[in-house]
């Protein structure tokens, strides 16, 4: 089988989805598959992976939403992944990405696999203003999805989100996994870990990975926590991340009389350094309704470490309060409960983590063989029931550059009134 894998996110973008596709190729290639990436181009960028990357023509968009956007009608990149003669396609974005996959399953036949990955309804009206064109937006992305010849979900949850924007189809949920193995960092790193961040044995540790936004529910760690340091509680606070948001996090901090207690570490790219902090850590705190998997949790729970997490989440789902997690309600004062009780049963916390590590855990490799077979299902529908494609391509190609052109036309009546 050769497998295209397509996404808009890649190194030097360190993020979720650009984690799923590496790990993707990785196993795909260990287990004998034919694997080509298709990535936007970055500027002085080297890759060196044991699987073709092909880095194709690119939009600037990093101010907007974090990353560059692939051109996915690049002739160049088109023919190159053509050459490449895939037999299913994957891809794991839902505008320029899908478009590219789209437009090669026109010349190549390989049906199109979709994987849902975030809430990016919520992505689109945080970067876009104006309520006309934020909803246009999420209606091109919906029918971008649509067209697809299957579509996954990485959560039960991710899955009901999409279909509140508008998607009618059905949709598969396909768990990601972790890169981690199960157990304890080496105890050398876990001691670097506790010098540079001034631990003491008698102090509890919270934790928190990932993006440093406000939508992650770091508001509520922070308000909740501010208020247990009030009531006495002996503990520590580290932020692993970076983000957009960690100036005003940080002013929140220091506004709350919390900073004292915090660590801002920034991001860990050092993947076994990070596996000490999980494994220093008491409690991860992960109170995201944001998140549609949260790999984080299962990365804490890889390490041995539990988390607190907002009931109903999705990175609650398959979660048991009291035994492999904690849930609480999404406010400060449920936080601030849970965080006085995990302060005062450290103990309890363990035997959590040990329960999570031992139920919540799935390794990359699982989960990307769980998928592999399901691509085989996917090639056999559609080559029993071929359907053409053209007709649904160039009415969403349209759609799209008249988006684009309304953006502009927008965006030059702002100046026009500045002026």
């Amino acid at each position: 089988m050769r497998i295209a894998l397509l996404n808009d996110s890649f190194p030097p973008v360190l993020d979720g989805v650009s984690n799923v596709v590496i790990n993707y190729a990785h196993v795909l290639t260990a287990h004998g598959y034919a694997v080509m990436v298709g990535v936007p181009d970055y500027p002085d960028v080297h890759d060196d992976y044991p699987f073709p990357v092909l880095r194709y023509r690119s939009l600037d968009t990093t101010k907007l939403v974090g990353y560059r956007a692939g051109y996915p009608f690049s002739a160049s990149a088109i023919a190159q992944l053509r050459d490449f003669r895939p037999d299913i396609i994957h891809s794991h974005c839902p505008i320029a990405s899908n478009l590219l996959a789209r437009t090669l399953r026109e010349s190549t036949g390989a049906p199109v696999v979709f994987t849902y990955h975030t809430k990016f309804d919520i992505d689109i009206r945080t970067a876009v203003r104006g309520e006309l064109l934020q909803n246009e937006l999420i209606k091109t992305l919906v029918r971008n999805i649509q067209a697809s010849d299957e579509v996954w979900a990485v959560s039960r949850g991710a899955g009901e989100n999409l279909r509140s924007i508008g998607y009618e189809g059905d949709c598969i949920v396909m768990e990601n996994g972790v890169d981690m193995p199960q157990g304890r960092a080496e105890e050398a790193l876990i001691r670097q870990v506790e010098e540079q961040c001034g631990l003491t044995p008698d102090e509890t540790v919270f934790l928190f990975a990932g993006r440093l936004r406000w939508y992650k529910g770091i508001r509520l760690i922070v308000e909740g926590l501010a208020r247990a340091m009030g009531d006495g509680a002996n503990f520590r606070m580290i932020f692993v991340g970076d983000g957009s948001d960690r100036q005003v996090i940080e002013a929140l901090c220091r506004e709350t009389g919390l900073m004292p207690r915090c660590v801002f570490a920034g991001a860990v790219y050092d993947r076994e350094l990070l596996r000490a902090y999980y494994s220093r850590a008491d409690l991860f705190l992960f109170p995201s309704t944001f998140d549609t998997n949260g790999i984080v949790v299962r990365e804490a729970a890889a390490c041995g470490l539990g988390a607190l997490l907002v009931r109903g989440s999705c990175a609650a789902e398959g979660v048991t309060d009291g035994r492999n997690a904690l849930l609480m309600e999404e406010n400060a004062d449920a936080l601030y409960e849970k965080a006085l009780y995990a302060c005062a049963h450290r103990e309890e916390m363990r035997a959590i983590g040990r329960n999570a590590q031992q139920e919540l855990y799935i390794s990359w490799e699982t989960a990307v063989l769980r998928g592999a077979a399901r691509y085989q299902t996917v090639i056999d529908r559609c080559r029993e029931h071929p359907t053409p494609r053209r007709r649904d391509l160039f009415p969403l190609v349209a759609d799209w550059v008249g988006i684009v052109n309304r953006t502009r036309e927008i965006s030059r009546q702002v100046v026009d009134l500045l002026r």
